[in-house]
C-alpha cells in the first residue's frame, strides 16, 4: 500500500469518527491497520490523524520520523517473525496516537550490508532514531551508519557484544534469564546443579553463565552436556544426562535441579526422551528459559511443574488480544519488543529536536514500562529488565515469583 493510501484510509478513519462514534472508529483504524500491515516494501506511516498539527505562527510542525530496520523480504520464520514487529510498530502508533509521529519501515533484504543501507535510507528520510534490525551481524553493520549521523539504535538483537556507542538492546539477555532463574532455584535449597544446552553459539553465552551464577549462589555444577541440535543425534546425549542425574540420585549428594535450555523448537523433542528415562518434575526440579514461553509448552508433559523466567503473562496477553483484533491473527512472541521500542519512541518524541533521543533521555533512571513490563537502558546499551519466575502449567504459565527490584552485585539497583 502507498503512503497516500495509507494516510487516506486512517483519514477516513477518523471521519467515521465523527460520523458514527468512538467505537465503530476504533474498528475501522484496525481495519486500515490491518490492510497496511500486508506491505513488506517501504512505507511511511502516520500516527491517526488527518494532518500535523500547526505552530503558533500557524506553520505546521515537522514530523518526528522513527526508522524502522526489519528482513521483510523472502519466506520463513525470520520473515513471519519481521511482518509481526512491523504490525506490532504500526499498532504502537495507532494506540498512542501522536500525530507528529511517523514510522519509517526499510526492508534489510535479510543481510547485514542491506541492513546498513536500510538504516541510511531511513536516516536521510529523517529518521531520528533507528528500530531493529533483527539480528547482531545486522546490528553491528548498521552501527557506524547510525553513529555517524548520532542516531539511536534500539535493536532486537540479545548480543550483548552489540551494544553500546548508541546502540541499545531491547531484548532479554540470556545472561539476564540464567541469572533469575538459578538465583531463585538456589533460594529455595537447591543446591547440585545440571544442565542440558544447545551445542550452538546460544550454548557459548549460558554455558559460562551458568557455571558463574551456580557458583556466586552457593551451589555445585554436577554435569553440563551439549545437545546436538539434530533430533537423531541428541538421542544419546540427552539419555546420558539423564541417566547421570537418575544415578545420582543414590549418591550423598544427587543432583536436585536440571536446566534444559530449549525453545518451541527443541522441546518437544526432548520431552519423549526423558520420559522415557523417568526424568520429570516429579523426580527433580527442571528449570527452563524464556524459551519456554510458547503456546502449548505444557503438552510436554517432563516438563510441567518446570521454572523458567519470563515477564509477567498478563501484559503480553491483552496484547496478544489487541494484536489479534487488529490482523486477524495472533503476534509472533518477539512482536511485543518492537511494540515496546516504538512506545519508547513516542514516549521521548514531544521533546525538542536534538533532546528528544539524547543518551540521557534514553538511559533515564525511571525507565520504561510496556507489554514485557519495566525496561531500563544502561549507559552501556545493555537492558535491565524485569522478569518473573513462572512455573509451566499444562495449560500455560503461572507466576510464582513477581518481577520485582534486586539489587546487583556491584549494589546498583537492578531489575529482575
Amino acid at each position: 500500500m502507498a503512503e497516500t493510501g495509507f494516510q487516506w484510509g486512517i483519514g477516513r478513519a477518523r471521519r467515521w469518527a465523527r460520523v458514527i462514534g468512538r467505537a465503530s472508529a476504533t474498528v475501522a483504524a484496525a481495519l486500515m491497520l490491518a490492510g497496511c500491515a500486508t506491505n513488506m516494501g517501504g512505507s511511511v506511516t502516520n500516527a491517526l490523524g488527518e494532518q500535523t498539527p500547526a505552530l503558533p505562527d500557524g506553520k505546521p510542525q515537522k514530523p518526528v520520523r522513527i526508522g524502522m530496520v526489519l528482513s521483510l523480504s523472502g519466506y520463513g520464520p525470520q520473515t513471519v517473525a519481521a511482518k509481526g514487529l512491523k504490525q506490532a510498530g504500526e499498532l504502537a502508533l495507532f494506540e498512542l496516537d501522536n500525530p507528529l509521529v511517523q514510522l519509517i519501515v526499510k526492508d534489510d533484504k535479510g543481510s547485514p550490508q542491506g541492513a546498513a543501507q536500510a538504516a541510511q535510507e531511513a536516516i536521510s528520510e529523517g529518521a531520528e532514531i533507528l528500530i531493529g534490525p533483527m539480528t547482531g551481524a545486522a546490528a553491528s553493520a548498521v552501527a557506524p551508519v547510525a553513529r555517524q549521523s548520532n542516531v539511536p539504535v534500539l535493536a532486537f538483537s540479545n548480543d550483548r557484544r552489540v551494544a553500546g556507542s548508541g546502540v541499545y538492546l531491547m531484548s532479554v539477555l540470556p545472561e539476564t534469564e540464567i541469572e533469575r532463574i538459578v538465583a531463585y532455584a538456589a533460594g529455595r535449597g537447591k543446591r547440585r546443579f545440571a544442565a542440558l544446552i544447545p551445542n550452538d553459539a546460544y550454548g557459548q553465552v549460558v554455558e559460562p553463565a551458568f557455571r558463574q551464577t551456580v557458583e556466586r549462589n552457593g551451589g555445585t555444577v554436577a554435569a553440563v552436556t551439549r545437545y546436538p541440535l539434530e533430533a537423531n543425534a541428541m538421542l544419546g546425549t540427552v539419555r546420558a544426562l539423564a541417566d547421570e542425574v537418575k544415578q545420582s540420585a543414590d549418591s550423598a549428594a544427587p543432583i536436585d535441579t536440571l536446566l534444559i535450555a530449549a525453545g518451541a523448537d527443541m522441546l518437544p523433542q526432548i520431552d519423549p526422551i526423558l520420559t522415557y528415562a523417568g526424568i520429570g518434575g516429579d523426580r527433580i526440579q527442571l528449570l527452563g528459559t524464556s524459551g519456554w514461553d510458547f503456546p502449548n509448552a505444557g503438552r510436554s508433559a517432563a516438563f510441567v511443574r518446570g521454572w523458567y523466567p519470563g515477564p509477567d503473562p498478563h501484559g503480553w496477553a491483552d496484547f496478544a488480544q489487541r494484536f489479534t483484533r487488529s490482523f486477524g491473527q495472533p503476534p509472533p512472541r518477539i512482536a511485543s519488543l518492537a511494540y515496546d521500542a516504538v512506545s519508547v519512541a513516542i514516549t521521548l518524541s514531544s521533546a525538542e529536536p536534538g533532546q528528544r533521543f539524547t543518551t540521557a533521555a534514553l538511559t533515564r533512571p525511571g525507565g520504561f514500562t510496556g507489554v514485557d513490563g519495566s525496561l531500563r537502558f544502561r549507559p552501556d546499551g545493555l537492558p535491565d529488565r524485569a522478569l518473573a519466575v513462572l512455573e509451566l502449567q499444562t495449560f500455560g504459565g503461572n507466576v510464582i515469583d513477581p518481577a520485582q527490584a534486586a539489587a546487583a552485585p556491584d549494589g546498583r539497583v537492578t531489575a529482575r
